[in-house]
């Protein structure tokens, strides 16, 4: 059976689109189509029926898929990364993308040992859905997300749970009624100055909903999309703020914050490592999203 025709079909499987396909395999719409019909023709069986927003695919095409994807994508990541390359695993570039905070304090000290191994990254800081959408069109191997992508063109497996806190500098801690807090009342917090990373306060929601159950009422003294920044804030005495604990825990053990509540559950969010299926065994990649993996079990 032909390597192009079974990559163009899972290309068409996992993306559930004919035009996603073409994209992703560097063809036409209409060569694609040829092509999905050459392996019909082959096989004498429909592998997918159209719907207004692509194809989907037949019981067929779902057995096809389980049993070539693994023995097709292997195949394919040999052929790009060349037979001179098999022995090396970082002969190509990995493209790297995640949250900007998380990447520089986790995710690239993790990898330096790979680095000094021979790895090469290039590295895209931004938001999930973004990001993701870079993941989809080929121009991203790896990305850490804050959401968990759908769809069987990209595989994802959670990395880490981030756990969130509530902090103030010392001296304005000293004057919030900490047990009204502890008892689940976010009042003693109404007149202090809150930073947040966005205007709708995306983190601070989450943390007024899980922890006070209710949503917070002060509109942002300073909105910075930039965590770290707003780190260097709350230290200097700026107000309160909730941050990932991986990113303030150096200040929460200096005592240059406080944690303002220690509720029995924090609240998490789970981070995800995505990959495209078709790249799962390419060399490099697999080496990165393993090995990050491994070094996060103890984040």
């Amino acid at each position: 059976m032909d390597l192009s025709l079974m990559r163009t079909f899972l290309a068409a499987y996992r993306t559930g689109s004919l035009t996603a396909a073409a994209h992703q395999v560097g063809l036409s719409q209409s060569t694609v189509t040829a092509q999905i019909r050459s392996l019909e023709q082959q096989l004498g069986a429909q592998l997918f029926r159209r719907v207004p927003r692509g194809v989907v695919p037949t019981t067929v095409a779902d057995e096809l898929a389980a049993e070539t994807a693994p023995h097709v994508d292997a195949l394919v990541a040999i052929g790009e990364r060349g037979v001179a390359d098999r022995d090396d695993p970082f002969a190509q570039p990995v493209h790297l993308a995640g949250p900007a905070e998380l990447t520089a304090v986790r995710v690239l000290p993790a990898l330096a040992p790979l680095v000094r191994r021979g790895l090469r990254l290039r590295v895209t800081l931004g938001l999930a859905d973004e990001l993701l959408a870079g993941l989809s069109a080929g121009r991203l191997n790896l990305v850490v997300s804050s959401i968990r992508p759908r769809g069987r063109a990209v595989v994802a497996v959670p990395l880490m749970d981030e756990e969130f806190v509530l902090v103030a500098a010392p001296e304005l801690a000293a004057g919030i009624d900490s047990a009204r807090l502890a008892a689940g009342d976010p009042e003693p917090l109404r007149d202090l100055p809150l930073l947040s990373y966005a205007e709708d306060r995306p983190i601070v929601r989450r943390y007024w909903r899980s922890v006070f159950g209710t949503r917070p009422s002060q509109i942002p003294a300073v909105v910075v999309p930039d965590l770290r920044a707003m780190l260097s804030a709350v230290v200097a005495g700026a107000g309160v703020t909730v941050l990932p604990y991986y990113l303030c825990a150096p200040e929460l053990a200096a005592g240059d914050l406080v944690p303002l509540v220690e509720p029995e559950i924090p609240p998490l969010n789970t981070l995800f490592i995505a990959c495209r299926a078709d790249a799962v065994e390419t060399a490099s990649i697999k080496a990165v999203r393993t090995h990050l993996l491994d070094r996060a079990r103890d984040w």
